[in-house]
This record gives structure tokens, sequence and C-alpha cells, in this order.
């Protein structure tokens, strides 16, 4: 009981200590991949769970760390940094995604492709729109803008013929066709609407 107590008095005090330091910020994000995003006039960085800062605040804006990596803007361009703020690519994509599986969109000339952890290009440049691998897939449209699934080496596994495309969850995706909303599985089957 008196480890108990004891606890119950300290937590106050550890939790204190904690929203001491997440006062200096305007926004302070949920820390992941042991490092929080934090946002003070206007500029980006990233701090340790303790406050200290780990990637200074001069960024233009920047996606929460995942998979060990996350996507910042500086002026108009993206880049990638590892959690110790070492560029993975440099600042040239003029927009960028979250790691999922192993590779994250990037889009240059409004063209979309994927890179790996390694900074090295995956899946080509050939795409008018991508968004995030989910369950080993990612809906991207084809030039003339209709949406289908790639896989992890940029195969169609589902043919672009949807006016809108989302992210895999549990085996299912919603998607839109002539103005209705239903939801696939992986064979292109319609599970409900």
């Amino acid at each position: 009981m008196k480890k108990i107590l004891t606890l119950l008095f300290l937590f106050p005090l550890l939790n204190s200590q904690a929203q001491k330091w997440e006062k200096n910020y305007d926004f302070v994000d949920n820390c992941v991949c042991g490092l929080s995003k934090v946002k003070k006039n206007d500029k980006v960085g990233y701090v340790s769970k303790e406050g200290v800062v780990i990637i200074q605040l001069q960024y233009d804006e920047g996606l929460t760390f995942k998979e060990g990596y996350a996507a910042v803007r500086l002026g108009s361009k993206w880049q990638y940094l590892d959690s110790t703020g070492k560029a993975l690519t440099e600042a040239i994509y003029e927009d960028a995604g979250s790691f999922n599986d192993g590779l994250a969109f990037v889009s240059q000339n409004n063209l979309f492709g994927y890179i790996n952890t390694k900074g090295e290009m995956a899946i080509p440049m050939n795409f008018s729109g991508a968004r995030n691998f989910a369950e080993g897939l990612a809906p991207v449209a084809n030039a003339k803008g209709y949406w289908g699934y790639v896989d992890e080496k940029g195969n169609w596994v589902i043919k672009p013929t949807y006016d809108f495309t989302d992210v895999f969850e549990k085996g299912e995706a919603r998607v839109i066709k002539d103005g209705k909303v239903f939801y696939i599985n992986k064979e292109n089957k319609m599970v409900h609407e």
C-alpha cells in the first residue's frame, strides 16, 4: 500500500514536469519513435520525451515520425530526416508522405512515386496521384486521373477504374465510382456500401 501511495503522490509531480517543457511550444504532438513534433513561431522541430531538442525548430512543416523517419518541408520543398536529424534525402520533393511498409510517396513535376528507407527511388514517378501504402497496397492514380492499387513493386493489382480510392484497412478499402461510395476487398470485389 505504501508503494501505491508513493506512486500516486509522485505521478502529479512527474506529470507536471513533463507538462512544464510542453508549455514552451505552441503545439506538441504525441511522442512517436522517441520524438515529439513541436511547433513554435511557425517553425517545426522535434524533441525527446524529456523535452530536449533533437532536431532544431527550423522547418516550415513536418510530419510525425513513422518507421524511424519524418518528412519535413523547408520553403516549398520536402525532404526526409532520420530520428537523429540526419538527412535521408535532399529537399527536392513537392509533396511527401509518411513511410508505411518501408515506402513513402514523393512527388516531383506533378508526378508521384515511392522511395524506400534508404532514400532510393523504389517505384518510379509514373502516377498523377498517390497515397500511403497499407496492407501491401497503395492507392495511385494513372495519367487520366483514375485510381487503382499497386503492390510494393509498382505493379497494378487493381486496375485504375475508380474516381477515388482510399487505403486498405482490415482487408477493405473505400472507393468512389460514378458518384457511388462503396468498399472493396483486395480481389476488387464489392463487400458492402
